[in-house]
Parts: C-alpha cells; structure tokens; sequence
C-alpha cells in the first residue's frame, strides 16, 4: 500500500466504486443497529457475534467447524484445529480490551494479539515481535512472496503513524488496509491471518462504525470463500488502484455479510428461538 498524498487513506476513500461500498455499509450497520432486539438484548447479540466471528476466522486459517462444534467445544488443545479455533476464540475475545492502546500504539496491540493468539504454542522468544531475518513463517492459505525483515519493520512503523494520526478515511477504508498489511507482510512467525482480522475487526470497533462489535466482518470473509479471500488480496498486492478498490469492496461487502448474520440473530431471539 503506498501513496503520495497527504492523507493516503482518505485518498483511497475515493477509488471508483469505494465511496459506493461505504455507503452500502454505513447503511447495513445502521440497520441492524436499529432493529428492537438491540435495544434489550445488544449483549446477546454481541456474544453471538463474537461466536460466529472466529468460526469464520478459524475457517479461513484451515479450522472449518461447525458453528454448532464450535459452540460445544471446551477443550482446543491437541490437533491443529482445535488450536486454531482456539486462538480464534481468544482473538475475538481480547480485541475489545485493546481499543485504547490501539490508538496510541498499534504496534504493542499487534504484539499482545499474537501472543494471545500462540497461546504458549510458539517458541518463547519468536512470540510477540516481529519476525527477524531469515525466520521462517507458518502461514495457511496466503501464498504472496515474503517482504523481508526490514521491509516489514519499516511498513508496520508506516501503518503505526497513519493509525496514530488519525485522518478522515471511513473506517471501511482503514480495517481494510490493516487487514491487508498485516496479511501482506505477515509480520509474525505464526497465526498472521487470524491477528490480521482481529485487527480489522479492532478498527471497526473503536471507529465508532460498529461499536458493540455486532457486524463479524470475519462471518463474510469465509462466507465469500477462500478463493474468492485470496483473489482479493492478491488485488490489494497488485497495488493498482483497481485493486485496492477491490480488496476494499470486498472487504465492505464480508461486513455486510455479517450485519446479515447478526440481522438473523436478532430475529430468532425476537422469535424467543436463539
């Protein structure tokens, strides 16, 4: 992600067809955030929603369960899986912790992210720092070449001041560019996907966009496919602007896609059926 301009992530508010998808998500959330159920029972509606973001997470990390499995589980050590849904789970449920120190330092919320998500499942001294020259990564799913080290100190330092800064670029527009940093860079030796999206998930929160976290962004990403997560994100690698545009819409539309699941969440338990 580079550009000249003075507010780089304001810019990017204005490739064709972004100012379109905001709009479309601002919509969305503002639905559901009005539906009647929020107003008694916005904790339920939150929960849930954490529940079905990580199943949606884990999914695109190579841990498929279903929600029901996920839901009943009490025990996510063992195989592979059960410690990705796991680390899910305790993604999803620290990012609500960290939304003041996000604003003043990304960089030591990324850290605690991924330290959280190795849950004493990597080597002590590769957990929560930035990977060093020739480490290698363990990465399901994202294939793109591997910046290196100081490629990746550098950028991540980049990402840490726009967020620092602030700007006036719609909260879809920024989760989307750390959601496609952090996945491009990889920048830890393990679980870069599921911090990535904790990340994303981060941004909407403290933005104000979706403050109860009731619109899993990660529901719409797994529900739009792995293929379709990829192609994307190859997009936003390319750095052309249509690229980016498309990432940033995809992006827009997996929130959307969330704000539906939660929609549904909300009737059944209007129905008394949740």
């Amino acid at each position: 992600m580079s550009t000249t301009a003075s507010d780089p992530l304001a810019a990017l508010g204005s490739l064709p067809g972004v100012p379109e998808a905001v709009d479309s998500v601002r919509k969305a959330v503002d639905r559901v955030y009005g539906h009647r159920v929020m107003r008694r029972r916005s904790n339920e509606v939150t929960a849930e929603a954490a529940l079905r973001g990580s199943r949606g997470s884990a999914a695109l990390a190579g841990a498929d369960w279903n929600l029901e499995e996920v839901r009943r589980r009490t025990d996510f050590s063992g195989e592979d899986e059960a410690r990705t849904v796991g680390a899910a789970l305790r993604l999803t449920a620290e990012a609500g912790q960290l939304l003041s120190i996000w604003r003043q330092s990304p960089l030591r919320v990324l850290a605690r992210l991924h330290l959280v998500a190795a849950g004493g499942a990597t080597p002590d001294d590769a957990v929560g720092r930035p990977r060093l020259a020739g480490e290698v990564v363990d990465e399901p799913l994202i294939e793109a070449p591997l910046p290196g080290a100081e490629e990746v100190a550098g950028r991540l330092e980049g990402l840490s001041r726009l967020i620092i800064a602030g700007g006036s670029a719609p909260a879809l527009v920024t989760a989307a560019v750390v959601h496609g940093e952090l996945l491009a860079l990889r920048p830890f030796g393990s679980h870069n996907g599921l911090v990535a999206r904790t990340a994303e998930r981060i941004v909407l929160i403290g933005s104000g966009l979706d403050p109860k976290s009731i619109c899993p962004a990660e529901v719409g990403h797994a529900e739009q496919g792995r293929a379709s997560y990829v192609a994307a994100f190859e997009g936003y690698t390319a750095g052309t602007p249509e690229g980016v545009a498309a990432w940033i819409t995809h992006c827009g539309r997996s929130i959307e896609l969330g704000v539906r699941e939660s929609t549904a969440v909300c009737e059944a338990l209007q129905r008394g059926a949740a």
